[in-house]
């Protein structure tokens, strides 16, 4: 476990956090109507936290298997192949193309509540399976790394804390300075529902490059 190898995860953990379901969600949660119920917040960072780690511990559990088959040179080749497809499929978003955010608003203002809070938890963690990229480049990595189980779940749980520090940060803000922060809050909506497409294309972009210079390194540098 390199401090190279965690900086790179701690970088794809930060750009994970920018996601719908990690900060996008949580900061209409800080804007919805009425008063804010830390509670119903902290079951929903809870429920979509706990979601990411079981999918994570689930792909290792299967990537595992196929990397003791493998040579570990061929591992990294696999992760340099997945690393410049991130970066290739970052330029297909498009930028003019607006994020649509309004299905997700309406679910949370006819769901307040704890437990119907981590069903859209739990939602918005499947749909974004298909475009958790980022995530899958962190733990193809983990797994191409010569880690041990207990390593490799201490991290995926540590990549997990990583993507909702942004989400705390603005929720401990919200409650201490509410007037001042929700200006803030709003244009960080409004700004993602415009450039939604972009922005994960710019995600996916540098976490292609993360997941390629890794490979890089420990291929030609190491």
């Amino acid at each position: 476990m390199t401090p190279g190898l965690i900086a790179a995860l701690a970088g794809l953990a930060l750009l994970d956090s920018t996601s719908i379901g990690t900060l996008f969600i949580p900061i209409w949660l800080m804007l919805t109507p009425g008063r804010l119920k830390p509670s119903g917040f902290a079951v929903y960072l809870g429920t979509i936290t706990v979601f990411y780690f079981g999918v994570g511990v689930l792909i290792v559990l299967g990537a595992s298997r196929v990397i003791d088959h493998l040579d570990g040179k061929v591992a990294l080749w696999i992760q340099l192949v997945i690393g410049v497809l991130l970066f290739a499929v970052s330029f297909r978003f498009d930028g003019k193309k607006k994020a649509d955010t309004g299905k997700w608003q309406n679910r949370l203002n006819a769901n307040g509540s704890a437990v119907p809070l981590a069903g859209v938890a739990v939602l918005a963690g499947v749909v974004e399976l298909a475009t958790m990229l980022p995530y899958l480049g962190a733990i193809g990595m983990m797994s191409a790394a010569d880690l041990n189980a207990g390593q490799i779940g201490l991290l995926l749980a540590g990549y997990c804390l990583v993507m909702i520090v942004p989400a705390l940060v603005l929720l401990g803000a919200r409650l201490a300075l509410r007037e001042k922060v929700e200006p803030f809050l709003t244009r960080i909506s409004t700004w993602f529902a415009e450039k939604g497409a972009s922005t994960t294309g710019w995600i996916l972009g540098i976490a292609g490059f993360l997941v390629t210079r890794d490979a890089v390194v420990r291929l030609f540098f190491a």
